[in-house]
């Protein structure tokens, strides 16, 4: 049985057997725990490896004080604690982006149900009669009041009254949908 040590001066000096014997022995327990901490097996897994990886590919200036095994647990702990903010800043982000996405989708919805509107708006004036159509204009558009529209057209107001009757009725039946 060697000590931590004389393991980790063999690993520092390329020894592949003593390397992989290391992490036959320990991965399975740092993945259990890296596991208690991220509750995802498969980033448990992946945190472990990328250990090993990194401890493997820096071996030539590996520095361990303390003992092997309370190095790599320490070392899976930080790293399982640096993905969990580093899944915060993500998730904020995607939350910041969607929030942004949905503005911008907003003004193009509503652009074009006010394009649609309009459409279904000038189809209805255009199966009018001329005089219906004018008068509808002048009272939604122009804002004019009946009695205002039966002046300027020197019409009665019933008439006015009657006309917007049966625009009002065309409109309803092209926009019951």
């Amino acid at each position: 049985m060697s000590s931590d040590s004389e393991i980790i001066g063999r690993i520092r000096k390329g020894d592949k057997q003593e390397f992989e014997t290391l992490f036959r022995s320990s991965y399975v327990s740092l993945v259990r725990y890296a596991q208690t901490i991220l509750k995802d097996h498969d980033t448990s897994e992946e945190i472990v490896q990328e250990l090993f990886f990194r401890l493997w590919q820096d071996r030539e200036s590996l520095k361990i004080e303390s003992s092997l095994k309370g190095y790599l647990f320490r070392s899976v702990h930080n790293r399982s604690l640096h993905y969990i903010e580093h899944q915060k800043v993500v998730d904020r982000h995607a939350g910041e982006v969607a929030a942004r996405a949905e503005i911008v989708s907003e003004p193009v919805t509503e652009t074009i149900y006010y394009n649609e509107l309009q459409i279904r708006i000038a189809r209805v004036l255009d199966r009018l009669p001329v005089r219906c159509s004018e008068i509808f204009k002048m009272n939604r558009f122009e804002g004019l009041k009946y009695c205002e529209i039966a002046e300027k057209l020197s019409v009665s107001l019933k008439t006015v009254e009657s006309n917007m009757g049966r625009a009002l009725k065309e409109f309803r039946k092209e926009l019951a949908e």
